[in-house]
């Protein structure tokens, strides 16, 4: 699990710069209060888990073109059927004591209570584009944490293998729809009437 570690970057400093202390001697002693504080401030993109910040990478090139596409590709489809999608930078509360910035999160029904404007809480479906850093953090962890919240569907994508693996929910945990390459039409057993070529999405423009 990625922590925050850069500590000769992530300070506390006085108005005239003084060092005062490093922010990693606070890990397992922030509130969500302080989260939420912090990230509605600043540029760089955490996630909250019990009290520790996570530190996200920021995103590259080929990152954001396939989260544009998919972007694209969802509004598409939900908006016209009464749903809305949105991308990261977007704080989701997974649990108490627990947040987490899903690069894509979808309600099928724009008037979803959990779509709240600070913060979600919660979706229907939730994207995650793999980062080099900690792969485990998307394909492990948070694939667990995300069956615990009671998200319908989870689609993981690879940029380095070119795939997008849907998991749907049943029974508290995720299932495999199936995995899907640039030569396959994407589908959903949460999204019924989707059927997108994904020819395009792993290209390099």
């Amino acid at each position: 699990m990625a922590t925050l570690t850069r500590t000769s970057e992530l300070r506390i400093t006085t108005r005239n710069d003084t060092h005062l202390a490093y922010l990693d001697v606070l890990q397992g002693s922030w509130t969500e209060d302080q989260y939420l504080k912090l990230t509605d401030y600043n540029r760089a993109q955490f996630e909250f888990v019990d009290g520790a910040l996570e530190e996200l990478p920021m995103p590259t090139d080929f990152h954001q073109r396939i989260s544009l596409w998919l972007v694209s590709m969802l509004r598409a489809y939900i908006e016209q059927r009464g749903g809305v999608v949105r991308y990261s930078p977007l704080r989701m509360r997974v649990r108490a004591g627990a947040f987490r910035e899903p690069d894509l999160l979808l309600l099928l029904d724009k008037h979803d209570a959990r779509r709240q404007n600070r913060f979600w809480l919660g979706a229907d479906l939730v994207i995650e584009i793999i980062s080099d850093d900690d792969p485990e953090r998307d394909t492990v962890v948070k694939r667990a944490e995300y069956a615990a919240a009671g998200i319908l569907e989870y689609w993981i994508v690879n940029p380095d293998s070119h795939t997008l693996t849907v998991l749907t929910l049943a029974d508290d945990i995720y299932h495999e729809h199936a995995v899907f390459t640039s030569h396959d039409t994407l589908t959903s057993p949460l999204l019924h009437e989707l059927a997108a070529p994904l020819t395009d999405v792993f290209l390099r423009d």
